[in-house]
């Protein structure tokens, strides 16, 4: 309540703020070099293929009104906009899934009403827009950020659950209608006999399922056994893309007896033709929407502005989580402002606006993590390679270490540099040997190791950003590119993106807590502690069996609430409605049936996990003898990469785990001490 009654406070703190480092954000990513090219070409990647996406949705639920030439339009507009004054440039912007469901119900309001149609549709949305958009600053100006706590893990995981079913439905309707004629076309035409349709159909089958499984295991490549770390980390961060290259190459390898519609292919107007052009100039059909329809958007509109506020506030968190140990402060009320102008430039612009998204804000976080790690490692190995040389005891390699890091970590000083390097201090002061306490019957083993900055390094670096805006800038530009790019991306078939859309549904699922209490009811108690085997999240060994079932049809019967009202035809624009409830809900109802401590374990802010019970010894392949003392030692046979680390640390969603260890010795024989009372 204080800061209501001091408009502006969050606006004016967060401006001097990131005005203090608004130099250094352009300086550090253009020191950064060539090096700085790999984490935008991939941020770039994972933001462009959802855009174009969610184009083609978009066309299909206006009728060809809007299409990808608009979403990439709107995300690279939005995106030079936030990287140039936005506050948190670690922020991604872009058209995102509940912005497509919300023009679309726009879209099918606006059809029904005589005084709009379609001709006055994107001139109605540029007054919701308009509306959104003084909300928003409302919102900036009273400070409404320093509320987003309350937005707990409940209610930002059950939105996320949403847009997975509504990717997954995306994905089965666009495959339906691959098996249909489309709408508004001549069914009589000789590529609409059945033959041909049910042609199309299969082959949309194969592509679909083609792109959905290729992605897939591309996304998991660092893991494979085969390959160096570098090549496993391409296909990893770029197999996506690749894959859609692939399956769009195959499309054309089908006999030349097929008609040219076969199969279906992306659908836009280029950005030059007169379809795409109108769009440009619907401010000045502002006017001529009738009075009544320009108060009713007021209803929409609180509706968009709740949505993007909180949509926009998550992903901002989830970029500048605390494990990334950013330096530089956040600008949570400055950039909802920013937010505002760029929702009142897309409606002035007739393009559905751009606000931040998920994953890719977490993920451009990570990317720069990966490049940060790397120049401190290389720095830092030139600097300990070079004390070696010249028979440096310990000591002086770590204080010339440390050094090396406070220089390149310029709000660091050697106290809290100590801090921070206490890990790879304790290696340096022990010779580099990290298996002091495995046994070996080899007179060597008690010996400490020389030592070796390649391979003791890379394990005791502390996490560390490359904070800059050069990359945002750039990714935003090449998605820019990408409308220029149109005759190519036509050549897509729609049917890639069907199985894309399916692509990031089951990606999203890996790390959502809730779906993994959903799996956990599908277990039979006697064979839960399968699951303690593995990396478990904290809550499976704190709370009750029971609690966890409670808490989890709770959130299933809500979500089932949530998608019903997507269907209703037009209160279906509500759908927002429910997550400002479930804040209540959470606040004033649910303590009421769970304890605090349970309750706090399952809605924590922190993805908190618990590693699986210890591994046995490995034996050599080769000779079957103990190899324990080369792997707690960090073999140099054993290849890990800065992105290997990274995303064990991270989940799919981007958030950073939290790993604990057990608080209870019987942790392998049961799941909670209720489950021994459970038959």
């Amino acid at each position: 309540m204080d800061l209501l009654r001091k408009p502006c406070k969050g606006i004016v703190k967060d401006v001097k703020g990131r005005l203090s480092c608004y130099r250094e954000d352009w300086c550090g990513g253009f020191l950064s070099g060539f090096r700085i090219l790999a984490p935008t070409m991939y941020i770039f990647f994972a933001s462009a293929l959802p855009v174009i996406a969610f184009g083609e949705q978009l066309s299909k639920e206006t009728d060809g009104t809007l299409s990808t030439v608009e979403t990439l339009a709107s995300t690279a507009i939005c995106g030079v906009i936030h990287s140039i004054i936005g506050g948190q440039p670690m922020l991604i912007v872009g058209v995102a899934e509940p912005t497509v469901i919300m023009y679309s119900y726009l879209y099918s309001f606006a059809k029904g009403q005589e005084s709009l149609g379609r001709r006055l549709y994107l001139a109605w949305a540029g007054w919701v827009c308009i509306w959104t958009a003084l909300m928003l600053f409302l919102l900036a100006i009273l400070n409404a950020s320093s509320v987003i706590s309350r937005f707990t893990r409940i209610a930002g995981e059950l939105f996320g659950m949403l847009i997975t079913v509504l990717f997954f439905q995306q994905a089965i309707k666009g495959m339906v209608s691959e098996f249909n004629v489309p709408k508004g076309q001549d069914g009589s035409l000789p590529l609409y006999q059945f033959h041909w349709i049910y042609t199309n159909g299969l082959l949309g089958v194969i592509f679909a399922f083609g792109l959905l499984f290729t992605s897939l295991k591309s996304r998991r490549a660092r893991s494979w056994r085969y390959g160096t770390g570098w090549l496993r980390s391409f296909v990893a961060d770029y197999g996506v893309p690749l894959m859609v290259v692939v399956w769009t190459g195959l499309s054309y390898a089908i006999p030349n007896k097929v008609p040219a519609g076969v199969p279906r292919r992306l659908f836009s107007p280029l950005p030059w033709e007169s379809s795409s052009l109108q769009h440009w100039t619907v401010s000045k059909d502002l006017l001529s929407v009738p009075p009544a329809y320009i108060f009713a958007a007021i209803i929409p509109a609180i509706m968009v502005a709740g949505l993007y506020f909180f949509d926009h506030s998550v992903a901002s968190q989830m970029a500048q989580q605390k494990e990334f140990n950013l330096k530089n402060p956040s600008a949570y009320h400055y950039d909802i402002l920013v937010l505002g102008f760029m929702v009142l430039i897309c409606g002035f612009l007739g393009i559905p606006p751009s606000n931040g998204v998920l994953p890719q804000s977490p993920m451009h976080t990570k990317s720069l993590a990966v490049l940060k790690r790397q120049l401190l490692r290389k720095k830092m190995v030139e600097s300990a390679k070079d004390c070696i040389k010249k028979c440096a005891s310990n000591e002086e390699i770590y204080g010339k270490m440390q050094e090396v890091f406070i220089k390149m970590e310029s709000d660091q000083n050697p106290t809290s540099a100590s801090r921070e390097l206490r890990s790879l201090k304790d290696a340096i002061m022990r010779g580099g040997d990290r298996s002091s306490g495995s046994s070996s019957n080899s007179d060597d083993s008690t010996k400490p190791q020389p030592f070796d900055p390649e391979k003791h390094i890379e394990a005791h670096l502390p996490v560390r950003v490359n904070e800059q805006r050069v990359s945002n800038l750039a990714q935003s530009l090449l998605v820019g590119a990408c409308i220029g790019a149109m005759p190519v991306i036509k050549k897509i078939p729609t049917s890639v993106l069907w199985g894309y859309f399916a692509y990031m549904a089951i990606d999203s699922l890996p790390g959502n807590q809730f779906w993994e209490r959903i799996l956990l009811l599908f277990i039979t108690p006697r064979r839960r502690f399968k699951v303690l085997e593995g990396d478990h999240a904290s809550f499976v060994e704190s709370v009750p069996f029971r609690q966890i079932a409670t808490f989890t049809i709770f959130q299933l019967v809500y979500l089932i609430l949530c998608f019903g009202v997507t269907w209703i035809p037009i209160a279906g624009i509500l759908f927002p409605l429910p997550f400002f409830v479930l804040v209540a809900l959470r606040q004033h109802i649910l303590p009421k049936f769970f304890q605090p401590n349970h309750l706090y374990e399952l809605d924590a802010a922190e993805y908190e996990e618990i590693p699986g019970m210890p591994h046995h010894r490995r034996l050599s392949l080769a000779e079957g003898r103990n190899t324990s003392e080369e792997v707690s030692s960090g073999s140099r046979d054993e290849e890990v990469c800065d992105s290997e680390i990274l995303d064990e640390m991270t989940t799919s969603r981007g958030e950073l785990k939290v790993r604990t260890v057990s608080f209870k010795e019987d942790r392998l024989i049961q799941v909670h001490p209720d489950a021994r009372n459970m038959p």
